[in-house]
């Protein structure tokens, strides 16, 4: 059988790769050149997994991205699938070097971009004054209060009253399972109100109420104090809560909830869309539902937009912490300090001795789609899924929910389950969002625009209806560069308010998920 270019099958990512993947399926026998040898795939290979281009010894490093993503369980040979039925993880020493391959800063870009916004005033600070959607919310402070301030929503929209106020975009009820049954001003109760405090005061939120049961642990009296909410428009007075208990019930709480938002409507309906410059974006990115060309398309092309938001003196946000495990050694090289690079080991070092607790491992991670996809092992995750943050400096590590106040690329410590992970950035004050998949993910987040990006053709042809983005034409040769200003410009657009897929499709009130980090009592 006479052999083709390995490229018209498959990516060779770095020289010193042992494997490549599969653009598309490969049959079985199928003869590929490289590099002047000849490298025969021994049974079908499926786009997405990876197979041998040299032998690989017993307990050698397979290597991807230039980098180790796992090691030979047993002898490799040359055309072989590899993937987790003959690779394992092992450890290996990480050099976290830090600041040792720190970046320069980007040049000015040829073109300085806008976006037509909301410029919410110089009474909030930047990183919650600029926003890309108008939304009122109402903040349900305990899952007891989950139903009712879901009714007041309802109530609102059944109404008809929202035709009267077109430069709204909608109600959002933000509830959640917790509240309760922890220690009180203990780490859950200080992170859950500082990520219900992180929506209410979101650049996207022009106002919003409270709504509570009445005994549970976040009070809301004290999530207003501690977390200094105030009323919308700069005004230094309280917002409006109701707690179901002191209304009298259930139907007494939902009256006086629309009551509220009636009030509120006409002001948050009294602002329009300003041209803001794009340094006022703070892009959140996530992956969800990843496969083995995650980190060869979607990923890097985000990573573009991500550099060309940083260029433009924007904010781009990296969370998923424990799929950022087994690389972080190459973000610590790209920190601006060694202290900010340090903070990161530190969130490692916490989450190896968190899972430990549970007697888990974060190799547990990826799912049984990301394997089916192609990937193998955590830290080849991993090494695809920091693609997303661009190549330019790590400015700040922060906390989950945490402002992010910084300009340029910033990691946030959030779990890798995809709602949990968004929840806390968008708390962050991401204005606009950006989310890659392989196997196809739905996900939309209130109050936040969110884009989907598919890493492969087939998917984005199967899930039309739910893909913003094919980033499948790089398998085919567009370069990752192209793809990526697409992406940037649809950032752009997005920001404006055209509507992303999840956004028709109404997606985005479910996907409110706090991270609950301890026990329930």
């Amino acid at each position: 059988m006479s052999s083709v270019p390995l490229s018209e099958f498959a990516v060779h990512l770095r020289p010193g790769d042992n494997v490549a993947v599969a653009r598309k399926p490969i049959p079985g026998g199928t003869a590929l050149r490289l590099d002047g040898t000849t490298v025969t795939v021994s049974a079908p290979v499926k786009m997405g997994h990876k197979f041998a281009v040299r032998p690989i010894p017993d307990g050698e490093a397979v290597n991807k991205y230039g980098q180790v993503i796992g090691f030979a369980g047993r002898n490799i040979a040359v055309g072989e699938h590899v993937h987790v039925q003959n690779v394992k993880l092992g450890s290996f020493e990480r050099d976290y070097a830090f600041c040792a391959d720190l970046p320069a800063p980007l040049p000015p870009p040829a073109e300085y971009r806008t976006f037509l916004g909301y410029d919410r005033g110089s009474s909030r600070p930047d990183h919650q004054r600029y926003g890309t959607r108008n939304y009122v919310a109402i903040i349900s402070t305990v899952n007891c209060s989950a139903s009712a301030s879901k009714y007041i929503a309802e109530k609102v929209r059944t109404s008809g009253i929202l035709r009267d106020y077109p430069n709204v975009d909608g109600v959002v009820p933000i509830v959640h399972r917790g509240g309760c049954a922890m220690q009180y001003e203990g780490p859950d109760h200080r992170q859950l109100e500082r990520t219900l405090a992180g929506f209410a005061k979101h650049p996207n939120i022009a106002g919003f109420i409270i709504v509570g049961l009445g005994c549970e642990i976040v009070q809301a009296s004290h999530l207003v104090e501690a977390e200094g909410l105030i009323q919308i428009g700069g005004s230094k007075q309280p917002p409006t809560v109701i707690t179901i208990q002191e209304a009298g019930g259930i139907g007494k709480t939902v009256d006086a909830g629309v009551k509220a938002l009636a009030e509120l409507l006409p002001r948050m309906n009294d602002v329009k869309r300003v041209e803001l410059p794009a340094k006022h974006l703070i892009l959140g990115t996530n992956c969800g539902g990843s496969d083995g060309n995650s980190g060869v398309t979607a990923n890097p092309a985000l990573g573009v937009a991500s550099d060309l938001i940083v260029q433009q003196g924007g904010t781009t946000i990296l969370g998923e912490t424990t799929e950022i495990y087994g690389a972080e050694h190459v973000l610590t090289r790209r920190a601006v300090s060694k202290e900010v690079g340090e903070k990161l080991v530190e969130r490692i070092k916490w989450w190896e001795w968190y899972t430990g607790v549970f007697g888990a491992e974060i190799n547990n991670n990826p799912s049984p789609g990301n394997k089916e996809g192609g990937l193998t092992t955590i830290y080849e995750k991993s090494l695809g899924a920091i693609a997303k943050a661009g190549s330019t400096a790590m400015v700040d590590v922060v906390r989950y929910a945490e402002p992010v106040t910084a300009k340029g690329f910033v990691v946030m410590d959030t779990p890798g389950y995809d709602p949990v992970s968004m929840t806390g950035i968008v708390a962050g004050g991401a204005n606009v969002c950006v989310f890659t998949t392989g196997r196809g993910s739905v996900y939309g987040c209130k109050p936040t625009p969110c884009l989907k990006i598919a890493t492969n053709t087939p998917l984005y042809e199967k899930m039309e209806s739910d893909m913003d983005i094919n980033a499948g034409p790089i398998l085919t040769g567009t370069p990752v560069e192209d793809v990526g200003r697409e992406i940037f410009e649809a950032i752009l657009a997005t920001a404006s308010g055209e509507k992303t897929k999840s956004e028709l499709h109404g997606v985005g009130e479910e996907e409110f998920a706090p991270w609950s980090i301890g026990p329930t009592l």
